[in-house]
């Protein structure tokens, strides 16, 4: 259960391999989180996300492995996370994402079924699950990695971007549908991270780097916002950016 400050102790991250989970679940296990499961494909990240935790303060952590290309596996990795924890969840880190690259996959109907797979198909699956379980147990947040870009699709990254509009809207949709069951569900909307997934990549006006993200996340989950932006004016940018006329948008957009 969280503690007297509203603290979680208990967290299951889906997608704990990602730079922006790690630096948020660093930031939990030094406020007091004590029991972590971290799942995910790569076992090697896993094992280094579940070490940091451990030197942050968690006392216990396990890992689970899935693969977010198989949306229909989704329940069983959910209810892994679940039986290995061992105890009521206080908060569920839903980071699973593919960046992807737009030019190249556009035109490739497998690679673009993937992408729309990894960024909605089995987050959606395994948000399915979630509140399943959540509900039934009484109590319990999640918390989802959405991003700026499903604000407004950009012609340079539709494939990502789209997919995650999809599930942005549907957690907006998911998060009705909780009130009154004692689970929350929160949306967490970044603008451009530095991290290893997009490594690489040009910056553009806001960037942050993860820390960051986790310091705005931390205030976040203290609140009762339904949506945190990361840097919060964001918020702002993205209010006049989204009722810009498509001409003005693509020009913005896509330099």
């Amino acid at each position: 259960m969280e503690n007297a400050f509203g603290q979680p102790q208990s967290i299951i991250v889906l997608g704990g391999s990602s730079d922006i989970a790690r630096a948020i679940v660093k930031k939990l296990c030094a406020a007091r989180a004590q029991s972590v499961v971290l799942a995910g494909r790569n076992q090697t990240l896993l094992d280094e996300a579940a070490a940091e935790a451990r030197d942050y303060g968690a006392t216990t952590t396990h890992t689970v492995r899935f693969e977010a290309t198989e949306p229909l596996d989704a329940a069983r990795a959910v209810s892994a996370c679940f039986e290995a924890l061992g105890e009521p969840v206080d908060l569920v880190i839903v980071a699973v994402g593919l960046l992807g690259r737009q030019l190249e996959y556009e035109d490739d109907p497998t690679m673009a079924a993937t992408m729309a797979t990894v960024n909605y198909a089995w987050p959606v699956a395994a948000l399915s699950e979630l509140r399943r379980r959540l509900v039934a147990q009484g109590h319990g947040r999640i918390l989802v990695l959405s991003s700026v870009a499903a604000i407004r699709v950009r012609r340079v990254s539709y494939l990502y971007s789209g997919a995650k509009a999809g599930l942005d809207r549907l957690c907006d949709g998911l998060a009705d549908s909780l009130a009154g069951t004692g689970v929350t569900l929160q949306i967490v909307r970044p603008g451009f991270v530095r991290s290893k997934m997009t490594a690489g990549e040009p910056e553009i006006p806001f960037s942050t780097g993860v820390n960051e993200v986790a310091d705005n996340v931390l205030r976040g989950l203290a609140s009762e916002s339904r949506v945190i932006w990361s840097p919060p004016i964001l918020r702002v940018v993205f209010f006049v950016l989204r009722h810009l006329p498509a001409p003005i948008w693509r020009r913005v957009a896509n330099r």
